[in-house]
């Protein structure tokens, strides 16, 4: 299952491929050029200055008023139509991951262990692809576009940054006319879906994802003698076990959770009983009642089954994103913004969330929006079977990079008002 760049459904529809369409396809090279500069020098965390030189470089001379942010690597770049009218917002976050590539492309990472893993190259091309687009457009734009260029999203939180600092803060426009912020956008690239398919849903698209730590405290000592000690290590994997049953048999299946855990470290020598075993994982929850409901349930769980065994359990959630929610009237405006790029067919509203997290989940509880994904699988794989994100295989069809600039400009563009030539 593929579509061609242009989509083909699209294209049977409406027997061309729309204007925004074709402005796209011809951005193409210039999305391509920024995304393997990206993908070959990636960068971790929240201050990436190669990313944002990258960045910088291919938006100068375009019309918009830059704001570099100061706690981050973070860039806000606005653009103002020459007409009234509202402001939207498109993201696209920059970071990296910690990780080794081993895809073989042309293209791939030069620094060791840092991988474009997830995609945040292309979001980035197609951000700065929208953003030419749009400044082409910029006489008839009736309104206001900004650009969030985020750093920091897997697991840094760059989204909280930049919020501080005031990124949703826009002000009125120019001539002192109101210009309120209505609405916000992130597209994320995936290998999950045919490339140039959309897919979005109402409510939570997203999960909360928490890091989980218990540390169970026994009584060390000599191999031989286990009943001299209190070994923690078989109470560590009866908590585990344990934990697994609790999702299982206290969670409600239509508002779920997952526990993994990822991390038993015990022991320093094959002759000692150790005094210490510690568990560590992942918590992540579809609403932040069943979040609570299963951090109270760990704690209640992991204390129980050491203290049947006379020891001692303490449990630590650190809180990471919350539950990504799409704003339901918004979903429903990008499914219909979709349709009229890729067609029916190939526009698609998700059946469930996924358990990934997002920390665009802090703007989507200050502005209604929404999160949407955009296939890019290879057209010579099968989603089904295709290295997922985060994989050190994954690998994403550029030509999907079509769709994402036609749809990120068209979402801001129909949201400002403006009919979709």
């Amino acid at each position: 299952m593929a579509t061609t760049p242009l989509s083909q459904p699209a294209i049977e529809r409406h027997g061309k491929a729309t204007g925004v369409q074709q402005q796209a396809a011809g951005m193409l090279e210039y999305a391509r050029s920024i995304r393997r500069d990206l993908h070959v020098w990636p960068e971790i965390g929240l201050d990436l200055p190669k990313t944002r030189e990258r960045v910088l470089e291919a938006l100068d001379g375009l019309p918009l008023d830059i704001t570099l942010h100061k706690t981050t690597s973070g860039i806000a770049a606005m653009l103002t139509g020459d007409k009234p009218g509202p402001t939207v917002m498109l993201r696209g976050d920059m970071d990296a991951l910690p990780m080794p590539e081993d895809t073989g492309l042309d293209f791939a990472s030069k620094v060791d262990n840092v991988m474009h893993a997830c995609g945040h190259d292309t979001h980035v091309a197609m951000l700065a692809g929208a953003a030419k687009m749009l400044s082409e457009r910029k006489a008839t734009l009736p309104g206001r576009v900004l650009f969030m260029f985020q750093p920091g999203e897997e697991g840094y939180g760059g989204a909280e940054y930049m919020l501080d600092e005031g990124i949703l803060d826009v002000g009125p426009n120019r001539d002192g006319s109101e210009s309120p912020l209505t609405a916000a956008y992130a597209l994320h690239i995936t290998s999950s879906l045919p490339a140039g398919f959309i897919g979005t849903k109402g409510g939570p698209i997203m999960a909360s994802s928490d890091v989980l730590r218990i540390e169970v405290k026994g009584k060390g000592g000599h191999a031989s003698e286990p009943f001299r000690t209190l070994d923690p290590v078989p109470v560590a994997c009866e908590i585990v076990t344990a934990l697994q049953a609790f999702v299982t048999r206290r969670v409600e299946i239509w508002d779920p959770a997952v526990i993994t855990v990822t991390k038993l470290i015990a022991g320093t020598a094959t002759n000692v009983i150790p005094e210490v075993a510690r568990v560590e994982g992942t918590i992540r929850a579809m609403s932040a009642a069943t979040r609570k409901k299963v951090h109270d349930g760990i704690k209640r769980v992991a204390e129980g089954i050491a203290a049947a065994h006379d020891m001692e359990a303490t449990v630590e959630v650190e809180l990471g994103y919350p539950v990504t929610v799409n704003d339901g009237p918004s979903a429903d405006f990008a499914l219909d913004v979709a349709e009229a790029i890729v067609g029916s067919n190939a526009a698609l509203r998700m059946p469930h969330a996924v358990m990934g997290a997002e920390d665009f989940s802090y703007v989507l509880e200050k502005k209604p929006g929404a999160m949407v994904f955009l296939g890019g699988t290879p057209h010579n794989k099968d989603f089904r079977t295709a290295a997922p994100n985060h994989s050190n295989r994954v690998m994403f069809e550029e030509d999907a990079m079509i769709t994402g600039m036609s749809v990120y400009s068209s979402l801001a563009l129909r949201t400002l008002g403006v009919t979709l030539d």
